[in-house]
């Protein structure tokens, strides 16, 4: 359990670095209160507005926002940290990944944890949404005349926000932060304001009240859970973000501002139901004055745009982290801001979220039919990482049995009928991020699968890098001046460019590099460990660059490095040897034939390695394979 450097921060540092997390990590559960509540007593599965129900369902909210998200993931889990980055992939590569063999326990587990990641695209769509679609819907409290722009108002809004998303958001990023502080600020005030009015209301704070909620109304009370969930969902966010901010600026965050500010909007929207009922169609707004009810909109329209951003964002940074560990073709990646490394953008990515996005909110026509589909692609995660969770504090911390176990016990404890009650909407929409996450999964998985099998291909075709070396004093090829360098899958396997080459071109250059460029499963590598180099003999070198799953290799800071190591590697006069694959499919494929396909398909789409690692096009030789899966 490693310590992030931003730990250390004090002062002015520390102020400015929580406000952005603020901005940042807050915005998704920040923005429940628009919409949480109103599901429990208005939804679908909406439950009669009784004393009895508002404390039960209040209590409800409260302890599970203590129970997820103070306890689970701010006591526990921001302590699986991986170098300092959180996110259920980092968690994932703590299982050590590449050393899971098909079958065994730890080939499913990291199967969980990739199906994990995957949900969170079904999450980054159905987020800005539902958080967009019901701010906008509070311009009908201000004039029921504004009601039929209420879709065109919130699709506009959406496209703005994806197409701005290739500019990056390096300046307004600056905004989001006392925006969100803003916003915490106005929910406080309003929840304040109705709890003085009606301070009944603060005995939601016993549990039993939840508890005697959940047994007058048996299965109602149960299905209304899901209803209950939503004021929690976002709480993978702050684990996400971790890496960003450091454990300190988000707890502190957290305890300070966001927690309290919740709570207390929670609490003034039940006071507000307690005395009139009959405003259970949107408490939020209700608790607003009339003569707040504009720039109400506006700000919670903001906040909302500031808790989107944050998702699309972390959609984009999943990306890349699935691609550095081999579960995604290669995209090309355009990063936003010179200042922020961790502002990036990925087009086809973007653009699927904008059309889903658009999708889901034409086709659900308003957030409390959108709510049905919120809600079980986190609950899922949230289990997934704490059954993740437990395999790490056994297998790297030694923790007991016992300790681990019973920990991991009271998570599920709280946790399951949660999932279980968001399962029940299954076919209310809730099956629509299940499919989007499953659809993820199943190109994650046969990219994997399918580089494994054209790796296992290649190893039979070319001989091991030391049988070639003797072949060389055995049988030398002519030689001619020059650097060639050949990329590598394997750092003791010869690249079936080279052998191509030789054997149609009967010369080899003077000088030959062979480089292997590793994604290990930690974040980042320090500069002085990414560098391997050893001289082979007979004009050959081996060069291995060690790159962590957060970074990107590029081929210019490689040839720095390596020169530095004793290398002399000229990035201008030297030639770089790519193999082309040119891939079929075999009449007896290792993969159903339909998944072979899907791979074809993936493998003509990918970026190719020479742009990815930004290798001058102009000294690119490609050599064509011929493989069959």
């Amino acid at each position: 359990m490693s310590e992030s450097p931003t730990e250390k921060l004090h002062g002015k540092q520390l102020a400015t670095l929580s406000l952005t997390a603020l901005g940042v990590v807050f915005g998704d559960i920040g923005t429940s209160p628009l919409y949480a509540l109103r599901e429990c007593f208005h939804g679908e599965y909406g439950i009669a507005v009784t004393a009895a129900n508002v404390l039960g369902v209040v209590s409800l909210v409260f302890w599970a926002l203590l129970l997820i998200v103070s306890i689970k993931y701010l006591g526990f889990i921001l302590r699986a940290d991986n170098d300092g980055e959180g996110g259920v992939l980092s968690l994932t590569a703590l299982l050590k990944p590449k050393q899971a063999k098909p079958g065994t326990v730890q080939w499913f587990l990291v199967g969980l944890g990739v199906f994990a990641a995957c949900l969170m695209y079904g999450d980054g769509m159905i987020t800005p949404a539902i958080s967009v679609l019901s701010a906008v819907e509070g311009v009908q409290n201000i004039t029921p005349v504004l009601e039929p722009y209420i879709i065109p108002i919130t699709l506009v809004i959406l496209t703005g926000l994806f197409l701005l998303q290739k500019r990056g958001t390096a300046r307004v990023g600056r905004l989001f932060g006392p925006i969100m502080l803003l916003w915490f600020l106005t929910l406080a005030i309003l929840g304040i304001a109705q709890i003085v009015s009606c301070p009944q209301i603060l005995a939601a704070i016993f549990p039993w009240h939840g508890i005697n909620f959940l047994a007058a109304n048996k299965v109602h009370g149960f299905i209304v859970l899901g209803g209950v969930f939503l004021a929690v969902t976002g709480a993978e966010a702050i684990y996400t973000d971790m890496g960003h901010f450091g454990k300190q600026p988000i707890r502190m965050v957290w305890f300070i501002i966001a927690f309290p500010a919740l709570v207390l909007n929670y609490f003034g929207q039940g006071a507000l139901l307690l005395v009139r009922p009959e405003e259970a169609h949107h408490p939020f707004y209700a608790i607003v004055p009339d003569w707040a009810m504009i720039p109400m909109v506006i700000l919670a329209t903001m906040a909302t745009i500031i808790a989107s951003q944050a998702v699309i964002t972390g959609s984009f940074s999943l990306t890349r982290q699935a691609i550095q560990l081999g579960y995604l073709p290669r995209l090309k990646i355009t990063h936003t801001s010179f200042s922020h490394i961790g502002q990036i953008y990925v087009g086809p990515v973007n653009w699927m979220l904008m059309f889903c996005t658009i999708g889901l909110v034409l086709g659900f026509q308003s957030s409390s039919k959108l709510a049905a589909a919120y809600g079980v692609a986190v609950s899922t995660d949230m289990i997934i990482t704490s059954t993740l969770f437990f395999m790490v504090a056994r297998q790297r911390w030694g923790w007991r049995l016992l300790t681990a176990g019973l920990l991991t016990a009271c998570f599920y404890v709280v946790e399951l009928p949660f999932l279980a009650a968001n399962m029940s909407k299954i076919f209310h929409g809730a099956w629509f991020a299940l499919a989007i996450g499953g659809f993820f999964f199943l190109i994650m998985l046969t990219w994997e699968q399918g580089r494994r099998i054209l790796g296992q291909r290649i190893a039979t075709l070319t001989p091991k890098l030391d049988i070639f070396k003797k072949s060389l004093l055995d049988d030398p090829p002519q030689r001619i001046n020059g650097q060639a360098v050949f990329l590598t899958r394997s750092h003791d396997i010869v690249p079936a460019a080279l052998m191509h080459n030789l054997q149609h071109n009967k010369i080899l250059h003077s000088e030959v590099v062979f480089l292997n460029i590793r994604t290990e499963e930690i974040p980042r590598i320090p500069i002085v460990e990414k560098i391997e180099v050893e001289i082979l003999g007979e004009g050959l070198s081996r060069v291995i660059a060690h790159y962590g799953f957060m970074e990107e290799p590029k081929i210019g800071t490689i040839f720095a490095l390596a020169r530095s190591k004793g290398v002399d590697l000229d990035m201008k006069n030297a030639s770089f040897f790519l193999g082309r694959e040119k891939l079929a499919i075999s009449d007896h494929p290792e993969m159903w034939r339909w998944r072979a396909q899907l791979f074809l398909f993936l493998a003509r789409n990918a970026m190719d390695a020479a742009a990815f690692f930004d290798i001058p096009s102009n000294q690119v030789i490609e050599v064509g394979i011929q493989l069959e899966l």
